[in-house]
């Protein structure tokens, strides 16, 4: 396990840093666009249908146009887009159900479920994106990620080999308190040794609570995909990255850490 794992990033990295680094916004929107399909792909596979007379996929296909919408309209900086999208996101599922109620009454727990994968996934990952397309982007956007999968990364390691004390059992069993407290050590050493020589003249005080805030919002978020996977008694979302899982199983920390990100840099850090 810890061999594939670290095979799988040392393939993915350069991919990630060629990407980012010069591979343009459009480009970053593209890709982040393609990582929404597959990652919605794996959720509506881990969040289980008691509806099992209806199709669930005319439900998701409306999540599968609307979620790449909502990106492309981040790229284009169109926040009203962004909400309208969200909107008629609710609207479209809301109909559909309509005429199926009678039949089946748990429709609506599907209409729920796609509303809850729009926002958790595509309007998530458009934070990514805003941040890209805002002053000093790309290195905003390293700067999160080190923070984000350094930290998970530690928590990891940490967890394995000292962890004692379980941190939320009942979600995922093997996290445990260590494991957490470590994590969050390696977001504060990795955010401040970035920031040392990237973002010097963020105020310490702040750049602080921000690396917290950032690994804090990671690891609720991993507990928190964690608990959709507990209820449909799936262990991983994919198979896709070796080692990892799925998609969403890899930014499961970040999809919550980017919102609190984007909104550090805009008002708080640099605003």
């Amino acid at each position: 396990m810890h061999l594939k794992r670290w095979i799988t990033a040392f393939v993915a990295i350069p991919f990630l840093v060629l990407m980012i680094g010069s591979g343009g916004a459009l480009m970053f929107a593209v890709v982040i666009g393609a990582v929404c399909v597959i990652a919605l792909w794996e959720f509506f596979r881990i969040v289980p249908n008691k509806a099992e007379s209806l199709n669930p996929f005319c439900f998701q296909l409306s999540a599968f146009i609307m979620g790449p919408a909502i990106i492309w309209a981040a790229y284009i900086n169109s926040f009203k887009s962004v909400l309208g999208l969200i909107a008629l996101n609710l609207i479209v599922p809301a109909l559909i159900s309509l005429p199926k109620f009678k039949s089946d009454a748990s429709v609506s727990e599907i209409v729920f479920k796609q509303v809850l994968g729009v926002i958790y996934i595509p309007l998530f990952l458009s934070y990514l994106v805003l941040i890209r397309n805002g002053d000093d982007g790309v290195a905003w956007i390293f700067f999160l990620l080190i923070i984000v999968f350094l930290g998970d990364t530690g928590a990891y390691y940490v967890g394995s080999y000292l962890g004692r004390h379980k941190l939320c059992p009942a979600v995922s069993p093997n996290k445990t308190i260590e494991g957490s407290v470590g994590g969050l050590a390696v977001n504060l050493c990795a955010g401040a040794l970035f920031k040392f020589f990237f973002f010097p003249l963020l105020p310490w005080g702040l750049s602080i609570l921000f690396f917290l805030s950032i690994g804090v919002a990671g690891q609720v978020g991993d507990l928190f995909e964690s608990e959709l996977k507990r209820v449909g008694n799936i262990k991983d979302s994919g198979v896709l990255l070796p080692g990892h899982g799925g998609v969403l199983d890899r930014i499961d920390a970040l999809l919550f850490a980017a919102p609190a990100a984007y909104f550090f840099k805009e008002y708080i850090l640099t605003g």
